[in-house]
């Protein structure tokens, strides 16, 4: 059964959205704890968000998730937390609950798909990120997109893996299937895996969140 918190029900939507990004030179695991929400059958409809959003339209916002690498610390294989720019700590879902608390370091999650009952559509819709294979800077020296990956989290929330943590493949990865008439949020904690001494610059990227029903 999903957890269920007390919220007003409402719709929003979004097809697709995007993340960006850049590094200057960037893993962990950490308890996997999200939200899944039962919400009303409607007309077929996705919504999607990813850091800064807005309830009942589209956003332009491109969220930046970075870190600067100590020049003594380079290549040595400890793993380089990253911050963000992001301002979203409340739920999109209509009950302005704190899912993440600290959004300076967390990027906010969240889709929903919902279908009438009636309705002989899918009974779920894909949540998939496309990245590309490598981060780039001016010089053209590069960095494999593979060597960022996330942690997920949710304040109050016990249900494991809605969206899961990972790490990005250079290519189109489905992150996970949402059940008709499901919200599912969570938080992303970004970081650099800094397995290998890299050339110096500010190296630059950007992902992007897709959510299709066909």
């Amino acid at each position: 059964m999903p957890a269920h918190r007390s919220v007003v029900r409402r719709h929003h939507s979004r097809p697709l959205a995007a993340l960006g990004l850049v590094l200057a030179g960037l893993w962990p695991l950490a308890d996997a704890l999200a939200w899944s929400l039962s919400i009303a059958a409607a007309p077929r409809r996705v919504f999607l968000h990813v850091g800064n959003g807005v309830a009942d339209g589209n956003s332009a916002t491109v969220n930046l998730v970075q870190v600067t690498v100590p020049g003594a610390q380079v290549g040595n294989g400890v793993a380089q937390a990253m911050t963000t720019n992001s301002t979203q700590s409340q739920s999109l879902y209509g009950d302005n609950y704190t899912t993440c608390p600290t959004p300076a370091s967390q990027i906010m999650v969240g889709a929903s798909y919902r279908r009438s009952n009636a309705a002989n559509g899918p009974a779920s819709a894909t949540l998939r990120v496309t990245s590309p294979a490598d981060l780039v800077n001016a010089s053209g020296d590069t960095i494999p997109f593979s060597q960022i990956g996330w942690t997920v989290s949710a304040a109050g929330s016990s249900v494991p893996g809605v969206i899961p943590a990972g790490s990005f493949n250079g290519a189109t990865q489905t992150l996970t299937s949402i059940p008709a008439n499901t919200y599912i949020e969570n938080c992303h904690t970004f970081s650099y895996a800094n397995s290998a001494v890299r050339a110096a610059g500010t190296y630059t990227g950007q992902v992007t969140y897709t959510l299709t029903s066909p």
